[in-house]
């Protein structure tokens, strides 16, 4: 299933949709630069892998623009509306996982689009979005990924979701032609009247009196008042390369932390794919997560100490802990993990690498009226317990699964990578990065190669490593000595994310990988 990446000598464009990479790819060709394209892929993607991402649902993005050589974070995600409290949910157990009360924070990928556009873009909204509003009108082959979701999720659709996604009560066949009419007339309302046709015009509108009429909390208030933020990025530095992540309310420090505990040792010693390494990733990032879910929650509702979690001496005093012998009895709450992740390089040397998710597949189940827009179900991740960290409150981000990366050398970018998979990751960013710098594999060889992910899933009691069949059974054998709970998955399994990266190498060459596990291809010219 493995091939050689794409090599493009001038720009780069990878994404888990090969029509969403295409839509990029078209608007480099337009005379767009990398955040035109990046926008351009973004928005197709909200069409043509609707399970996964939408207007309904929440971006970040890490953005260089080399005329300004430095790095910026955009946090595109909503706060959960002034009428939500606790209170919404007494005598429950936890926030509904599925249906309209899921869905109590703003959108935040509409307003992300406007941010960057605005910020770098050369083209107009209207230009970029042409190609998402095309595939929206006259459909497109609908995705083997998309078939496999809408059966998974059938019965968490409203009537409304169910009319799109499960026509006469069955998921379409992959390869049929997929139309979406009602989402294509939202964009073009986005494309002619900017954000505020999302935020205060009819597609707020809409989205508020729909949730008037089914019991939901958002209001046209709450749109009105969304607004993300540029913030600047965390970092870390690792073996001679940046690390850069978005901040809080992000999970991004996660993997930053893990590569400062990677840092203390020598991987020239520790083969690629052999007990060693995978235990040696699996035990980091299990102390990362540790600390993660101590702290991680909207920052301006409570201080989250990064000085402390990535500083160097904390790093060295966790990898003090790590014994090779044995796995450490640790656990962590689980997450969604459906999402999709891109990234574009252009020939000017800028580089966009950004995340979206509905948070669950098909997020919330519930389509917004007429609006043909599916709300994400991210703030169930609020908990009721008013003692917790990430306790639910009024106008308040949650804990967020989303997280882009970049590495730069030398001060520009060396690589861009990230994947989908909520808990998976940092797990499969840690794997990525190691690959590249470490054993010098190109991006399609680290995509592909075998993968693991460490956790619980929802429904699931167990905190399991779920390992891909491909490593080696001795080395699966192993791992079940040292006290991981291991199951083996498929040889190339999706549970393990959807995962794709971008390396800049010294002549300029941009190359590209995409996952064999999704319907993603990597263009370059």
């Amino acid at each position: 299933m493995t091939t050689g990446p794409v090599i493009g000598t001038k720009t780069m464009v990878v994404s888990p949709h090969y029509l969403a990479s295409a839509a990029g790819a078209r608007i480099l060709q337009k005379g767009g630069n990398a955040f035109d394209a990046a926008v351009a892929v973004s928005a197709a993607l909200a069409v043509v892998y609707p399970h996964m991402t939408g207007l309904g649902g929440d971006a970040f993005w890490l953005t260089y623009c080399a005329g300004e050589g430095r790095v910026r974070a955009y946090n595109g995600s909503g706060r959960s509306g002034y009428a939500v409290r606790r209170d919404c949910y007494a005598g429950e157990e936890e926030i509904p996982r599925r249906g309209v009360r899921s869905a109590i924070t703003v959108p935040g990928m509409a307003d992300s689009w406007s941010a960057v556009q605005r910020e770098y873009g050369r083209l107009t909204l209207a230009e970029v979005l042409e190609p998402a509003i095309g595939y929206g009108t006259d459909g497109f082959p609908l995705s083997p990924d998309q078939y496999g979701n809408s059966v998974l999720a059938g019965a968490a659709l409203s009537p409304e979701a169910a009319a799109i996604y499960l026509p006469g009560g069955a998921a379409p066949a992959a390869g049929g032609r997929f139309v979406q009419k009602q989402l294509a007339a939202s964009l073009r309302a986005l494309a002619g009247g900017g954000r505020d046709a999302f935020y205060k015009g009819e597609i707020a509108g809409e989205i508020s009196r729909y949730m008037r009429a089914s019991g939901g909390y958002l209001t046209r208030e709450d749109f009105a008042d969304h607004e993300g933020n540029w913030e600047e990025p965390v970092f870390t530095d690792y073996h001679g390369h940046r690390v850069y992540q978005v901040p809080p309310n992000s999970q991004g420090f996660t993997a930053l932390m893990a590569l400062n505990v990677l840092e203390r040792y020598n991987f020239g010693d520790i083969a690629h794919g052999s007990y060693e390494y995978y235990h040696l990733l699996v035990e980091a990032l299990k102390l990362s997560f540790r600390d993660r879910d101590k702290v991680l929650t909207d920052p301006a509702f409570s201080r989250i100490p990064l000085e402390r979690l990535l500083d160097k001496q904390y790093a060295e005093q966790l990898a003090a802990s790590i014994s090779f012998a044995q796995a450490a009895p640790l656990s962590s709450d689980p997450v969604g993990r459906d999402t999709a992740y891109a990234a574009v390089v252009d020939d000017e040397g800028n580089a966009v690498s950004f995340i979206q998710s509905l948070y669950f597949e098909f997020g919330s189940g519930a389509v917004a009226g007429n609006t043909g827009i599916l709300l994400q179900n991210r703030g169930s991740f609020f908990s009721l317990d008013p003692g917790h960290v990430n306790t639910l409150e009024p106008h308040k981000r949650t804990f967020h699964t989303l997280m882009p990366a970049m590495a730069f050398h030398d001060g520009k970018p060396a690589y861009l990578y990230g994947t989908q998979g909520g808990e998976g990751q940092p797990q499969t960013q840690s794997l990525l990065l190691t690959r590249m710098l470490h054993y010098g594999m190109d991006p399609q060889a680290a995509v592909s190669a075998p993968r693991f992910v460490w956790g619980r899933t929802w429904g699931e009691r167990t905190q399991e490593l779920k390992v891909e069949s491909r490593v080696a059974p001795e080395v699966q054998n192993e791992l079940a000595q040292a006290g991981h709970l291991v199951r083996q998955v498929g040889s190339y399994d999706g549970i393990v994310g959807h995962a794709h990266a971008i390396s800049i190498g010294e002549n300029g060459y941009r190359s590209g990988g995409t996952d064999p596990r999704c319907d993603g291809a990597a263009i370059g010219w």
